[in-house]
C-alpha cells in the first residue's frame, strides 16, 4: 500500500494522469487556457480516489493545476508567439494588475471553504460556455479594449479569478477580447501569456495556502512530503507534466487551423461539460 492505495489502484492513477497531461497540453494549444479547465475536474477524481479529504480536495486540485500549468503555458506561448499572434501591448498593460490578483487569490485560498472553488468554477465556465456558443456579433463591450482604471480593473479580476479555478487566465481573458471586438485567435494567443504570468505566482501561492494543511490531516499521505508541498500534489504535477508538454504545439497548430466559429463552438461545449461536473457536486452537497 502507498498512500493508502495498491500497486494496482496507483497503476490506474497514473496512467490516467498521464493520459489527462496529453489532453490538457493539446487544450492549452487550442484554446490559450493552460488546461486547467481539463486538470482540476480530474484531479479532483484522482484525489477523492487517494481519500484526499472533502475540505481540502478542491484547493488541491487548483494548486497542483497551477503548477502543471507553468511548463504548458510557457511551451503553447513561445508557439504562438513565433506566429505573431500575441498582443504584447495587452500584457504590458496588465501584468501588474494580474500578479496582484494573484497574490489576492492565494491569500483567499488560505480561509475559503471549499465549496466557493466551486461555485466560482461553476459560474465562469457556464458564462463563457453561453457567450461562445450563442455568440452574436452584437454581443459587444465595445470596439476595442478600454484604457486606463478599467484596463486595470480586468486584469485584476483576470488575476484572482484564476487563481480560484486554477486555469491560466484564459477564460476571462478570451471572454474579454472577444467581448471588445479582438479576433478569437488572437484572444486565444494572448491568453497563454497570461498563463505564464498566473501560474507561477499561483503555484506558489497555494504552496503557501496549503503548508497548514499536512499539519490538520496528517494520517493523509497525499498531503505530506515527498506527496505535496501545500496544495501541490508532486505526484500529480510529475506525471502529467511531461505529455502536456509534447502536445500543447500540436494544440497551437489545431487552433489556427480552425475557423473562429468552430473555435468557439469547441471552446464553449468543453467548458459547459466542465462546468456541469461541479455544479452536479455543489447540487449533491458534495
Amino acid at each position: 500500500m502507498i498512500a493508502g492505495l495498491d500497486i494496482k489502484e496507483l497503476v490506474e492513477l497514473a496512467l490516467l494522469l498521464i493520459a489527462v497531461g496529453a489532453l490538457s497540453g493539446f487544450l492549452a494549444g487550442v484554446f490559450g487556457i493552460g488546461g486547467g479547465a481539463i486538470l482540476v475536474p480530474v484531479f479532483y477524481e484522482c484525489f477523492r480516489i487517494a481519500g484526499v479529504p472533502l475540505e481540502v480536495r478542491m484547493p488541491l486540485c487548483v494548486g497542483t493545476s497551477l503548477a502543471v500549468i507553468i511548463p504548458t503555458s510557457i511551451r503553447s506561448f513561445q508557439a504562438h508567439y513565433k506566429r505573431g499572434a500575441v498582443d504584447m501591448s495587452i500584457l504590458r498593460v496588465w501584468w501588474l494588475p494580474i500578479l496582484i490578483g494573484v497574490v489576492v487569490g492565494s491569500v483567499v485560498a488560505r480561509y475559503a471553504p471549499e465549496r466557493l472553488f466551486k461555485i466560482v468554477f461553476v459560474c465562469v465556465a457556464y458564462s463563457a460556455a453561453i457567450r461562445l456558443i450563442f455568440a452574436r456579433d452584437a454581443w459587444k463591450l465595445g470596439d476595442d479594449l478600454p484604457k486606463g482604471p478599467l484596463m486595470r480593473a480586468y486584469g485584476f479580476c483576470v488575476g484572482i479569478l484564476s487563481t480560484l479555478m486554477g486555469i491560466g487566465g484564459g477564460l476571462f481573458s478570451n471572454l474579454l477580447m472577444t467581448f471588445y471586438g479582438r479576433p478569437i485567435h488572437q484572444a486565444v494567443a494572448t491568453s497563454s501569456a497570461l498563463a505564464v504570468l498566473i501560474s507561477i505566482p499561483g503555484a506558489l501561492g497555494y504552496i503557501y495556502a496549503g503548508w497548514p494543511a499536512a499539519a490538520s490531516y496528517p494520517t493523509v499521505a497525499a498531503l505530506q512530503i515527498p506527496f505535496a508541498l501545500g496544495y501541490v500534489s508532486l505526484i500529480g504535477a510529475v506525471l502529467v507534466m511531461p505529455m502536456s508538454l509534447v502536445t500543447a504545439p500540436l494544440g497551437v497548430r489545431a487552433a489556427h487551423a480552425m475557423s473562429k466559429r468552430t473555435l468557439e463552438m469547441a471552446f464553449g461545449c468543453y467548458l459547459f461539460i466542465v462546468g456541469s461536473r461541479f455544479a452536479m457536486s455543489l447540487a449533491g452537497g458534495q
